[in-house]
């Protein structure tokens, strides 16, 4: 009877901590300029694709009714707030890491390819965006909040 309940206890840790290591949910991005909170953005999932839209900006200039002017594609002169940033990330077979999709800058409008990690058991996603090969860009880490 104690090794079941042993047996179970462990396996619905294990699930936890797997369902953490997704980078489904809301984060707050980091400015790797700076440090500062920029944004939080909502990370979804389907068809087993990743998504992501801009929920708030943190920045003391941002205005509640910007849009991505420098945007070059569908997102053109869309609105800031409700913007997808990110596109068509899948995961990686065998490992924790989805990649293959972009994000945009809204403040450029410059596309990168991205990758996305989970780090620190969840707590983290280390967001990657580069230009050809992952070692010409830059990463940023993002906090999950939920």
């Amino acid at each position: 009877m104690l090794r079941a309940t042993v047996a179970i206890v462990l396996a619905m840790a294990g699930e936890f901590s797997m369902a953490q290591m997704t980078p489904v949910g809301l984060w707050k991005t980091i400015s790797d300029k700076d440090g500062t909170v920029a944004s939080e953005v909502r990370i979804v999932e389907a068809s087993d694709v990743l998504s992501a839209k801009i929920e708030k900006v943190f920045r003391a200039d941002f205005k509640p009714d910007s849009k991505c002017v420098e945007c070059k594609d569908d997102r053109k002169d869309q609105p800031v707030i409700g913007l997808e940033i990110m596109r068509g990330l899948k995961k990686a077979e065998g490992k924790d890491v989805w990649e293959g999709g972009t994000i945009v800058d809204p403040d450029n409008g410059t596309v990168y390819r991205a990758r996305v990690t989970p780090v620190d058991g969840g707590k983290k996603l280390e967001m990657r965006g580069y230009v050809g090969a992952p070692l010409f860009g830059r990463t940023q880490t993002w906090i999950r909040i939920q």
